[in-house]
């Protein structure tokens, strides 16, 4: 992970109505809908945004993904969700982890790995993009 606060967001949510099952638990599939939110913000620190992207001749499809429920969250809880760039030299790997704001218990983890691919050919890159290190301030 690096060390940079540039690379890390934090965004703050108050759970809706509509994003939790009958017990009032977020139901498990709206956690990833937390980790685009933190993820878009994280893009937008250093101005590679998805339409950032995609004028930049590139698309950033999610290969892979994973989450970990460590604690439930729950209607109108506050939580915070952070989301840090642990690799972007051949893909752009994003960690996430869910807070409770109130007591500061992380309740969820996870990460996505986005690979990019040329728009304009259709083919992955196996090496990321000169743009993605220019964004980010750093040294290909």
């Amino acid at each position: 992970m690096l060390s940079d606060p540039r690379f890390t967001a934090e965004v703050s949510i108050k759970v809706p109505f509509h994003d939790v099952d009958a017990m009032n638990v977020v139901w498990h599939g709206n956690y990833f809908r937390y980790f685009e939110v933190a993820r878009e913000a994280l893009l937008d620190r250093f101005n590679y945004g998805y339409r950032a992207m995609k004028e930049s001749g590139y698309v950033w499809p999610v290969v892979d993904t994973r989450v970990k429920y460590r604690d439930v969250v729950t209607f109108e809880q506050q939580i915070l969700v952070r989301a840090s760039v642990q690799e972007y030299e051949n893909r752009l790997k994003i960690g996430y982890q869910i807070i409770d704001a109130a007591s500061g218990k992380r309740t969820t983890t996870g990460y996505t790995i986005q690979v990019a691919v040329d728009a304009a050919t259709g083919e992955m890159c196996y090496v990321s993009p000169t743009v993605l290190f220019e964004r980010m301030g750093i040294k290909p």
